[in-house]
């Protein structure tokens, strides 16, 4: 596999990358790229050509609004053309794209788009108003510096089925509506041509403390985006394939979005909430071949259940999953129930997929219960201590990337952040540390222990603490606040928040609801707390800092 890489590398990390070229404009314009459904059952398809003129004419769009190469776009969209369309607009004008999940609020947004210094921000009818922050005034985006672009209901300029939008929401006075603004759009001419190192998104990632961390995505990073689509995913040419995953996370983005571009494949986008009759009615419909999603929307349809007459009408070939551990007993089920073992993949926001179960037939090897595999080509992955000693087989410690030996490593680092940069490099350079522990077998199996930090994995979301105590605090009835994660069989995790009250407030399932919608709406409708239990105090360090660990081996008080 090197000379693969070494490939991946020369294509990529150059001085003179068009990443609008790669991703839409070299392939077959009459080859669909995109099939796309939203919530009222509407449907429709995107051929490469097609993307190649509307995003030009969007990149126009941009342009005009001031945004120019290296300048930041944040977009707060759902899944579906506009969001595919939008992305290859900022690319192609050589700025960076800023993901924002649709299921943040207002906390959320304000602190990515602010942190990032985004120029425009393009969202839709239903997401525009969190922009005007909450209704106690905070979170604003300043419209005087910002620019939105909005997508609005039904608007006659947009494709074929309408806007992908859900009714609800308004579009602000001095918005620019974004079909009609692009459709009177002269195309761009040209693409820019950017390098290796040049930036072309910046995520942000939860951290154990302090605010989300932006991480920087260079042009080179398309390089492992790739390897995984090709070695992990093993994806053809004549697949179907769908990545049920969110763009506005990493697993979804880099591999429901920029993977399959990049290879020239079709991909679905479906704009619904997630239901288990509707992922088993695409499967078969579409005819997939190629799935991903994370370890919950397997388990949710084990739950459900799927009946043979089922498993006889599908077409997959390849089963994958990521963002959270694996039960072994569900690849069981799956294999028994869908007819094909489903692989687990571990990887990160800060450098992608690099552990694999790989489906490519040259890297396939057994199956291991419990275990996410072996280093994807261009990684090398061990264990290791906290001195940067690489332990034996059978030894748990951190799961860590040696950069040395990693020529598809690419992390560079947090936007602004140097002290939390370093702190993924403990013990130098050599290497990088991910906060995970696990254990390597003598065979070369990798095995997720555990977090070794505080980061919550809910149903495939990586959520911080940090934020969700803000948001608590930012509640009358709060004094102090810990999260912490709780094993739940569905989704992996749920949020649980240990709380202190001020004076003149008493514990009650009222206000325990109360707390959960206010994070619910000031936060993200996935990272609010499930539960809350009410304590005196809360477990801390002689210099003060809450023990969550602590907290996470506590019975429940009642």
């Amino acid at each position: 596999m090197e000379k693969e890489v070494s490939l991946l590398l020369e294509r990529y990390n150059r001085p003179d990358v068009c990443v609008a070229e790669l991703l839409c404009d070299r392939h077959d314009p009459d080859k669909v790229a995109l099939r796309y459904e939203d919530v009222a059952g509407r449907r429709g398809t995107l051929t490469f050509g097609q993307l190649r003129d509307l995003s030009a004419r969007f990149a126009t769009v941009l342009r005009e609004l001031g945004v120019d190469e290296g300048d930041r776009v944040a977009v707060l969209l759902p899944k579906g053309p506009e969001l595919v369309v939008t992305v290859l607009a900022i690319w192609r004008i050589g700025a960076v794209h800023v993901p924002l999940f649709t299921a943040f609020g207002p906390q959320a947004i304000h602190y990515r788009v602010e942190n990032s210094g985004a120029r425009v921000v393009v969202t839709d009818q239903a997401q525009r108003p969190k922009l005007g922050g909450t209704p106690e005034g905070t979170y604003a985006i300043d419209s005087a510096a910002v620019r939105v672009v909005t997508v609005t209901e039904g608007d006659p300029m947009g494709p074929e089925r309408g806007s992908s939008t859900p009714t609800g929401g308004t579009r602000q006075d001095g918005d620019l509506p974004f079909w009609t603004a692009l459709r009177q759009a002269v195309p761009a001419a040209e693409s820019a041509t950017v390098s290796g190192d040049d930036l072309f998104i910046l995520l942000y990632t939860s951290g154990t403390t302090g605010q989300p961390k932006g991480v920087e995505v260079p042009v080179r990073a398309l390089a492992a985006f790739e390897a995984y689509m090709r070695f992990g995913l093993d994806l053809r040419e004549e697949d179907v394939f769908w990545n049920i995953a969110d763009p506005g996370w990493a697993y979804g983005l880099y591999y429901g979005v920029v993977g399959p571009l990049l290879l020239g494949n079709s991909t679905i986008m479906v704009n619904a909430p997630f239901n288990v009759d509707e992922t088993c009615r695409i499967l078969v419909e579409y005819g997939v071949t190629n799935f991903t999603a994370a370890p919950t929307v397997y388990r949710s349809m084990r739950a459900v259940g799927i009946s043979p007459a089922f498993r006889e009408q599908l077409r997959l070939r390849v089963l994958s999953s990521a963002g959270e551990p694996l039960n072994p007993d569900v690849v069981k089920w799956a294999e028994s129930h869908l007819g094909i073992p489903i692989h687990d993949h571990y990887g990160q926001t800060e450098q992608g997929m690099i552990v694999n179960n790989h489906h490519f037939p040259p890297l396939q090897r057994p199956l291991r219960a419990g275990s996410m595999g072996h280093s994807m080509p261009g990684f090398r992955v061990v264990i290791v201590d906290s001195h940067g000693n690489e332990l034996p087989a059978g030894r748990e410690g951190e799961v860590a990337v040696d950069t040395q030996h990693s020529p598809l490593f690419w992390f560079r680092g947090y936007y602004g952040d140097p002290r939390r940069t370093a702190e993924r490099f403990p013990a130098g350079p050599r290497y990088y540390y991910t906060g995970d522990a696990g254990s390597q077998d003598a065979e070369g199996y990798i095995f997720f222990s555990g977090r070794a930090d505080d980061i919550i994995t809910s149903a495939g979301y990586r959520i911080g603490p940090f934020e969700v105590e803000s948001a608590l605090m930012a509640h009358r009835a709060v004094a102090e606040a810990a999260v912490v994660g709780e094993p739940d069989e569905r989704r992996g995790e749920i949020v649980k928040a240990y709380v202190v009250l001020r004076p003149g407030f008493e514990p009650s399932e009222a206000l325990a609801r109360e707390l959960s919608e206010f994070v619910k709406g000031n936060l993200s409708a996935h990272a609010y707390p499930r539960k809350i239990e009410f304590v005196e105090a809360l477990p801390k360090t002689p210099s003060g800092k809450v023990q969550r660990f602590l907290l996470r081996g506590q019975r429940p008080t009642s």
